[in-house]
């Protein structure tokens, strides 16, 4: 069954990058905030002469969705992560939100940075995003990592109940901090908020888990749910030559996992597919340890055995 029902429970693997390494990093060191496109934006660079690597969260979401990818290459890296505008602790952009000017943003970014190239790795709507930068600059993204990405099924992502949250929020529930911290640390709260997200939410950190959540209740939650479901490039994507992997959870409730082998055909024979099991929407943070072995080996252009498609078909088989 789906995310809840006759779970077997997971096996040693999920989550187990959830330890101090993450907490060891002084993260707000590595913060800034940056005028972009006439807004301060908050930045996160962790410096140095490695090859430029940019995070790119996901809807209702800040840059720490990837507090357990970046220590694992922000030593071999120049790692760079931002709060989209309207999330976070960036303004809200001085346009409407939209994907098209969010990858401006991200565009401008690279350019306050001295950044000419840049592998792009996005989560759920930074999926949509960095696939938008790699089409509207098309010399700016070197290889792009789509995690669970938005941009062509919308209709689930609709009538996700994340959706009735966000208007709740909008219309000025009180998701304060005091409740955040309350969720986080009871593992049934954590299961109760957060099961649209993670296979087995319970299974996190309280530490962790309300640094995923902190970011609920920003001003650009609405906007940006309406501009990724009413945007669609699904014509274009045939344009991006650049070499693209794109990673699913099999459980995935918010984005269907079929959707990875739609932006493989759409994209071409530059993408390969990886599906994990057992796994739901943020496979970065729930099998990390396998998730940055696997973009290690992609960054360093090594091939995987063929698997992939053959792995994402069965309809909604494979999703139970």
């Amino acid at each position: 069954m789906r995310n809840g029902v006759f779970r077997t429970g997971p096996d040693s693997t999920y989550a187990d990058g959830d330890d101090s390494t993450w907490m060891e990093v002084d993260w707000p060191a590595l913060q800034r905030p940056l005028e972009l496109l006439g807004r301060r934006v908050n930045v996160l660079d962790t410096g140095g002469t490695g090859p430029p690597l940019l995070f790119l969260h996901g809807w209702s979401s800040n840059w720490q969705i990837f507090l357990l990818s970046i220590p694992g290459f922000m030593h071999t890296h120049r790692c760079l992560a931002l709060d989209l505008p309207g999330f976070g602790a960036s303004d809200m952009p001085s346009e409407p939100i939209s994907i098209q000017g969010y990858a401006k943003t991200v565009d401008a970014m690279c350019d306050a940075l001295g950044v000419e190239t840049v592998s792009v790795v996005g989560s759920s709507m930074g999926g949509f995003i960095g696939a938008e930068v790699a089409l509207s600059f098309d010399t700016r993204v070197e290889r792009l990592v789509l995690v669970s990405a938005a941009g062509l099924s919308t209709a689930e992502i609709a009538r996700a109940p994340s959706l009735a949250l966000a208007r709740l929020l909008a219309a000025g529930f009180p998701y304060t901090q005091r409740v955040e911290r309350t969720v986080v640390r009871r593992p049934r709260l954590r299961r109760a908020a957060m099961q649209w997200v993670f296979r087995y939410p319970e299974r996190l950190s309280p530490a962790l888990a309300y640094e995923l959540v902190v970011g609920f209740g920003r001003p650009g939650f609405v906007p940006a749910l309406k501009a990724l479901l009413e945007y669609s490039y699904r014509d274009r994507l045939a344009r991006i030559e650049i070499p693209v992997l794109i990673v699913w959870g099999r459980n995935d409730l918010l984005v269907p996992v079929g959707d990875a082998a739609l932006y493989q055909q759409l994209i071409g024979d530059n993408a390969r597919v990886e599906v994990f099991e057992d796994t739901g929407h943020v496979p970065m943070v729930e099998r990390p340890t396998r998730f940055n072995e696997l973009l290690r080996g992609f960054l360093a252009g090594q091939e995987a055995p063929e698997a992939g498609v053959e792995a994402v078909s069965g309809g909604d088989e494979a999703a139970a």
